[in-house]
């Protein structure tokens, strides 16, 4: 039903009336309008566990290059976008690596990784399909590109902005790549299909909606609201709402749960910022309910969900995601832009957040867990360096004894430092 409900929008939007500019008209030809960038990431991740569990950490160097050309000119374009991935393991030996939540290497893996993939695209109008080796970046297929390599997806896309403040997105994949593997189906996906999309009602109210189907796994849908009221002499309030919808398949339940009735959940998010000058303070709260925690991201051949391991666009999500069967959390935090003393491109984010009310599944009574995330980030604005990122992240997370089937406590830090290389 979901591919019906794809294939109707699609052609819906290929004959719909142009409300905006077009872009195929504007195309200046496959060769003219392509472009090579070159991501170029250090990154360093170590877990001092609070239990019996064996510290992890792993360093590596990686280089992630996209070359996207333009189309062809005339009523339908044509273009190839083309991605290429290489890592170095510059430590993370001595039987630390390999850990499933850093996941940079496989255990075991060799000390280089190459990877690389291809996409053919067409447009019309301001419409756009492609197929083949993607970066998916939707709510309910969020690729993960917080670590050494990205994930990326092998399928269909279908992007449409025919009108003003609207976009539409529909897709079907059968691939995922691992992070840590080579290969374009090391993650043993069997299919996911997905539909929705995001529309700016004003330059303060936004929306979004989406929903997916994976093949034997789960349903799920995502729901958005954003709004940001202006307030006098440089402030700002945004309120921020997010939720989720997960259903699981019967046999999908059975096998990650252990009950084929454990199917269903629902987690939302509520967040509001004040922004005051360089200043940001924010409070969040957020609640899971339903048979089970909140399940995403993983890999399918590895006892994981498939659908992207950004896949969790929630205010509590830090190290800990506060995903827990019936946890609710609340989060403060605080933000500040060095730029009004005299240092741009400095900042600097805190946050403490507190879960409660957690069922691990094993009748020990609720358990709890809070974590204080703190994290420095400077971007180079000027010279040879410019745009130079530099990251340096720690969190502190404690888990009680009675919710240890859920989560592990322990201390964590990641140093990034990612530069972007403009080639043409």
């Amino acid at each position: 039903m979901l591919k019906q409900r794809m294939g109707l929008i699609a052609l819906g939007i290929l004959s719909a009336t142009q409300a905006m500019a077009n872009d195929q008209e504007q195309s200046k030809g496959f060769v003219e309008d392509s472009h090579l960038n070159i991501a170029a990431r250090n990154a360093y991740i170590s877990r001092d566990y609070k239990n019996p569990k064996q510290d992890k950490a792993e360093w590596g160097q990686g280089f992630i290059g996209k070359f996207e050309s333009g189309f062809t000119q005339g009523t339908v374009g044509v273009g190839v976008d083309v991605i290429g991935q290489y890592a170095i393991r510059l430590d993370g030996g001595r039987g630390s690596a390999g850990a499933g939540g850093i996941d940079f290497f496989k255990e075991g893996a060799s000390t280089t990784r190459a990877k690389g993939g291809a996409a053919v695209k067409f447009r019309v109008s301001n419409t756009v399909l492609k197929y083949g080796d993607q970066f998916p970046a939707v709510p309910v297929l969020q690729y993960d590109s917080s670590r050494l390599l990205s994930e990326t997806y092998t399928g269909t896309s279908i992007v449409s902005k025919e009108i003003a403040g609207l976009q539409l997105d529909a897709g079907h994949f059968t691939k995922e790549a691992r992070k840590s593997a080579e290969g374009t189906d090391s993650g043993r996906l069997k299919s996911i299909d997905y539909i929705g999309g995001s529309y700016k009602f004003t330059e303060s109210l936004s929306a979004a909606l989406y929903a997916s189907d994976m093949q034997d796994v789960l349903k799920k849908q995502y729901v958005n609201v954003n709004y940001v009221l202006a307030l006098p002499e440089k402030q700002s309030l945004t309120f921020d709402f997010n939720g989720y919808k997960t259903k699981l398949d019967r046999s999908f339940a059975l096998e990650n749960q252990g009950d084929a009735d454990a199917r269903d959940n629902k987690i939302w998010s509520l967040g509001a910022t004040w922004a005051v000058g360089p200043h940001s303070f924010t409070v969040a709260h957020q609640r899971s309910t339903g048979d089970t925690g909140y399940l995403y991201g993983g890999y399918r051949n590895a006892g994981g969900i498939g659908d992207g391991g950004n896949t969790i666009l929630l205010a509590n999500s830090y190290w800990s995601d506060f995903n827990g069967k019936d946890e609710r959390s609340w989060q403060a935090g605080y933000g500040l832009d060095f730029s009004a003393f005299g240092v741009p491109g400095l900042t600097y984010n805190i946050a403490y957040v507190r879960g409660t009310n957690i069922d691990d599944g094993t009748n020990r009574g609720r358990g709890t867990e809070r974590e204080i995330f703190n994290q420095f980030k400077y971007v180079v604005q000027s010279g040879p360096a410019k745009d130079l990122s530099l990251r340096a992240r720690a969190s502190w997370l404690r888990v009680s004894s009675n919710a240890s089937e859920y989560n592990v406590g322990g201390n964590e830090i990641r140093l990034f430092a990612d530069y972007p290389i403009n080639v043409f």
